[in-house]
């Protein structure tokens, strides 16, 4: 349920608006490699437009050390988005401080400004109150659309807040409204498919989603911790020893919900030219390691997915970046996008795996953010959303 206020609650006519938008996007020589989150962010912008604002946009790309880190400016996102929108989109050096004022003071109704990189401050991260308050000083309201950094409490995110008034941008109303629905409200069967790396990293998410979905799939790395905790020999695969006791406590409370890959690919080095080999779960022969999960596995995941009413996926299969351990991905995504259900993709590799595909006209939603979406789905409150204002 979402109850907070959006910009459609608010007058905006005449009034200088900052919007934290997430523009943190691949840019490989200083071209977008994805422009998804761009894009997300296009109606909130138009409709402050249209109702006669002055927009100011703020987001933080990357992990900058500091200001010098010039690779990660957010100049050449500014130069696409003003593609996007149609129209000049200024510029200003800097986020805080004479540069950014001075550009805010001089921007009227109608016309938009992108701030630098927030994170050229290192008081961004640290949720300073100081950098907070400048941020605040440029505009009279203030909107959150940057989903994918909802999670996060810092100066941009939460801290501007207790010096504006906050509400939702469209992007963000929409993430929430999917993802608690999914999760609170799902249409069942709701099957849940998690994968990627680590278990470690979903402990929370597992342990939450065994309370509310009827199925939950298994693939990725995060698997092979299942399979060393019931004392099967993994060879070189990734596996999380700090985590086998937790895996055994999942394994042990889920009753049949847990489902895990019943056959593997394996393969003899950590590299898309490995020889390979499917075999049923056991013990993996040493210098070999799981890369992907096999074709009996595929069929019976596709069979659950096939009659469900709400699906969740996060986390690749395999090791998706080997084309040639892609395969489990890749059919997994064509079994949630044939399914006909409501059908909720997070997650980067996900994503890409979705788009790769050519099936994400097909899904329902596409998440913009990997790490609030799993926050989400562990149940947690995200600051950068507890901080707007209630209805």
């Amino acid at each position: 349920m979402f109850n907070k206020k959006t910009i459609r609650d608010i007058d905006v006519k005449g009034k200088k608006v900052l919007v934290r938008v997430d523009f943190n996007v691949p840019i490989k020589e200083g071209k977008i490699k994805d422009d998804t989150r761009i894009k997300g962010a296009i109606p909130t912008i138009n409709y402050l437009l249209d109702h006669g604002a002055a927009v100011i946009l703020c987001s933080h790309l990357g992990r900058p050390k500091t200001a010098a880190d010039i690779e990660f400016t957010l100049k050449p996102v500014g130069e696409y988005l003003a593609k996007l929108l149609g129209k000049p989109v200024k510029f200003a050096t800097d986020c805080i401080g004479p540069i950014a004022d001075a550009a805010a003071k001089a921007l009227k109704p109608g016309e938009v400004l992108l701030l630098e990189n927030t994170r050229f401050h290192p008081e961004e991260e640290k949720n300073d109150s100081g950098m907070a308050k400048q941020l605040a000083s440029l505009a009279d309201i203030y909107v959150n659309d940057a989903f994918g950094t909802a999670h996060r409490a810092h100066a941009s995110t939460e801290g501007v807040t207790h010096f504006l008034p906050g509400v939702a941008g469209f992007l963000m109303e929409k993430e929430i409204k999917y993802l608690s629905e999914a999760i609170d409200d799902p249409k069942r069967p709701f099957v849940a498919i998690l994968g990627g790396a680590k278990i470690s990293d979903k402990i929370g998410v597992i342990k939450h989603l065994l309370t509310k979905a009827d199925s939950i799939l298994i693939g990725g790395g995060m698997a092979n911790t299942f399979f060393k905790a019931q004392g099967y020999p993994m060879g070189d695969s990734l596996v999380e020893p700090d985590a086998l006791d937790t895996a055994m406590e999942i394994l042990t409370q889920s009753g049949t919900k847990l489902h895990l890959p019943v056959d593997v690919v394996i393969a003899d080095k950590f590299d898309n030219d490995a020889n390979m080999k499917i075999m049923s779960v056991g013990a993996i022969p040493d210098g070999w390691r799981i890369l992907d999960i096999g074709p009996e596995t595929v069929a019976k995941f596709a069979k659950t997915i096939k009659g469900c009413g709400t699906i969740v996926w996060n986390g690749p299969m395999g090791v998706f970046e080997f084309p040639k351990f892609a395969k489990g991905t890749f059919e997994i995504a064509k079994a949630v996008a044939d399914s006909g259900a409501i059908s909720i993709v997070g997650g980067g590799d996900s994503v890409s795996a979705i788009q790769q595909s050519g099936l994400a006209s097909k899904i329902t939603h596409i998440s913009t953010g990997g790490g609030a979406s799993l926050e989400m789905l562990e149940g947690l409150p995200l600051p950068g959303v507890v901080a707007l204002q209630d209805k």
